[in-house]
């Protein structure tokens, strides 16, 4: 029995219009879409995608909540190894999937704090509602540094400067690969309940060769290969001619990703705070989501020449850019003030919530390799 909450009435006319444009590509395909174009359509198709049409996606009312939503301690912390970086570039901040603006305010409100603000704090987004959101939080909460924010639809051509984000790779589209034994690749088709699974042959080569090189025989296995990932990387190195990229994410190195016992892989939805495991429930209102690859990433970013600084769980990296530090700022007095953030830090750093499962990765080109945020249990040696 459905027990997961009912759309409102436009949400589900936009759900609605979305899966008619997906069985016209369907069609127009030849009766098949590989799943990274229906996950790429479900997520970011303009003005019916998760991200591109007007659901509510954050906090409390919203699908899931992220790291900056629950704490302003999240951002105080990593703002700390940002201070490091920027004056060795030309100053500038990009964040990539900003959300609500979160983030950038806990951000530039601790750089400014240590008299370290970016010249220039450049979000790059495509979520017109999100903008929106963005510069609402950013208006009401630093209105006095708003000169210094720009948002942007696309990737500048040079960047000479910081890259983070947040939750961003595990939003990218990313291929199913069925093991039956013989690796195949799944798409979506039209049943005569909707939509429905099928396997066809991998005949793209570059694919076959990475699926091939995970050595997996196992018959009924089931996992994904990010591409998007691996692209996302190559551009940023190409762009980046000095300066840093810091991404935050939930996944695992490819020894563990391709885990036997994970035979079922990592896809996942997010409806309204539910996990939901049918990817084709209500597509453009649930977001979806699949864990990181780390070592495709790492390499990925080896091979487009960057220098790969560090790989650590979350909790290490914010207990080594100083969170207890910046908690000590609270009055542990005031219970009803740190009561909630002794709780949210606990969140952000206990292995058996977010603190192991999630992982900071950083890159670099022409700028230190001492970052404070890896100084101490590095385990790029896992990658």
């Amino acid at each position: 029995m459905n027990t997961l909450p009912e759309p409102a009435a436009d949400a589900l006319i936009i759900s609605q219009r979305l899966q008619a444009a997906l069985r016209q590509a369907i069609g127009e395909r030849g009766g098949w879409i590989p799943f990274s174009y229906y996950m790429e359509q479900a997520l970011y198709a303009p003005g019916l995608g998760y991200y591109a049409a007007g659901s509510h996606k954050l906090g409390g009312a919203g699908d899931f909540t992220t790291a900056p939503e629950m704490t302003p301690l999240f951002g105080a912390a990593l703002a700390r190894q940002l201070a490091e970086l920027l004056p060795q570039t030309a100053g500038d901040l990009y964040e990539f999937g900003a959300g609500s603006g979160r983030l950038a305010v806990d951000l530039l409100a601790e750089l400014e704090r240590l008299d370290a603000l970016p010249e220039h704090y450049y979000i790059v987004d495509l979520s017109p509602d999100l903008i929106a959101r963005q510069r609402d939080t950013l208006t009401r909460e630093m209105p006095h540094l708003l000169e210094r924010i720009v948002w942007l639809s696309a990737l500048p051509e040079r960047i000479d400067g910081i890259v983070i984000g947040n939750e961003v790779l595990d939003a990218m589209p990313c291929e199913l690969i069925h093991w039956t034994p013989e690796p195949m690749q799944r798409g979506v088709s039209l049943g005569e309940n909707g939509f429905e699974w099928q396997d066809r042959p991998i005949d793209d080569p570059a694919l076959r060769a990475q699926v091939e090189a995970l050595g997996i025989a196992e018959p009924g296995y089931l996992s994904e290969i990010s591409r998007s990932n691996q692209a996302f990387i190559r551009t940023l190195a190409g762009r980046l001619a000095r300066g840093a990229i810091l991404l935050i994410d939930y996944g695992f190195p490819a020894r563990e990703y391709y885990h036997p016992q994970r035979h079922m892989g990592t896809l996942i939805g997010h409806y309204r705070h539910h996990t939901v495991d049918d990817p084709f429930y209500l597509p453009g209102l649930m977001d979806l989501t699949c864990h990181v690859d780390f070592s495709a990433v790492a390499q990925a970013g080896i091979d487009a020449g960057l220098d790969l600084i560090g790989y650590t769980a979350q909790a290490q990296f914010l207990v080594n850019c100083g969170i207890a530090d910046v908690m000590q700022r609270l009055d542990p007095t005031d219970v009803r003030q740190w009561a909630p953030e002794a709780s949210a830090v606990q969140k952000l750093i206990s292995p058996a919530e977010m603190g192991e499962l999630f992982k900071a990765i950083g890159f670099g080109k022409n700028v230190a390799i001492d970052w404070q945020g890896f100084a101490q249990g590095d385990r790029c040696h896992t990658l």
